[in-house]
C-alpha cells in the first residue's frame, strides 16, 4: 500500500509517495516531487495523478495521507488540505496532520527540549516548543515577536531551516542548528507514524492552524 504525503504550507510545495506496511517503520519513501509555489491549486490534482501513473498505481492503492496542516501560507494550507480532504472522503482512508514545527524539531540532531522556528514575516516568528524523544512531545506553538522570542529563549537550542534565523539566534548567545528544509518524504515518515498510533482526523475535521489572523481579519474595519 501507498501513502501519500503533502506540504502546501509555503512559498514551495512537495509532494511525495511512500510504500507502507502495518507495524512497520519508517516507510519507503518513493519519489517525492517540488511544487511550484504560486500554481498549487492548477498543478496539484495533475501532480498527483501523474505520480501515481508513474508508479503503475491508482488513487485505490492509497493507504492513507499525510499533510502539513501548518503553521504557514493561508492560500496554501487551503489548498492543499481541501485536496486531501476530498481524496479521503471519497476514499474513505485515514489522514495523519503534521505540524511542520515538528518536522523541523525532528530534524536536529539533539535529543530533549528545543525550540523548532520558523519565519512568520512582518518581523513575527512562528515558534514550536518541543520535547524530541521517544515519544516526541509538543509543549506549545505560538506566533511570537522577535523580540518575545529572543527574550524567551535562554539557552534553549534552536532548530530551524532559516540562515537568517540561526545567525540571529547564534549573534544573540544562544545555540542554534540549521537544518534542511523538511520535505514531504519527512512528512511521510510522521504521518504514518500518527496514523500507526490511530492519532487519524476525519476528512470534516481537518483544519489548518494557521497561528495568526489573516490579512482580511486584520486590516478589516469594524462595522458601525
Amino acid at each position: 500500500m501507498l501513502l501519500l504525503a503533502l506540504d502546501t504550507s509555503g512559498k514551495n510545495g512537495s509532494l511525495g509517495l511512500a510504500r507502507v506496511i502495518a507495524g512497520v517503520n519508517p516507510p519507503e519513501v518513493l519519489e517525492e516531487i517540488a511544487l511550484a509555489g504560486g500554481t498549487f491549486s492548477a498543478q496539484l490534482v495533475p501532480q498527483i495523478a501523474s505520480l501515481l501513473e508513474k508508479r503503475g498505481s491508482a488513487k485505490t492503492d492509497l493507504a492513507g495521507f499525510a499533510v502539513v496542516a501548518g503553521p504557514g501560507s493561508f492560500t496554501g494550507l487551503r489548498v492543499g488540505l481541501a485536496a486531501i480532504k476530498a481524496l479521503a472522503e471519497i476514499l474513505r482512508k485515514p489522514i495523519a496532520a503534521v505540524s511542520l514545527l515538528e518536522a523541523v524539531a525532528r530534524r536536529g540532531t539533539e535529543k530533549g527540549r528545543v525550540f523548532s522556528v520558523l519565519d512568520a514575516g512582518r518581523g513575527d516568528l512562528y515558534v514550536g516548543d518541543y520535547e524530541v524523544g521517544q515519544p516526541v512531545r509538543m509543549h506549545s506553538e505560538r506566533l511570537l515577536c522577535r523580540e518575545d522570542f529572543f527574550s524567551k529563549s535562554k539557552n534553549q537550542l534552536v532548530v530551524t531551516p532559516d540562515a537568517g534565523i540561526a545567525d540571529a539566534v547564534r549573534n544573540a548567545g544562544f545555540r542554534a542548528e540549521q537544518v534542511a528544509y523538511p520535505g514531504s518524504g519527512e512528512i511521510a515518515r510522521l504521518g504514518w507514524e500518527r496514523i500507526q498510533r490511530g492519532e487519524t482526523v476525519l476528512p470534516e475535521n481537518l483544519e489548518a492552524n494557521y497561528m495568526r489572523h489573516s490579512d482580511a481579519e486584520i486590516f478589516s474595519k469594524p462595522k458601525l
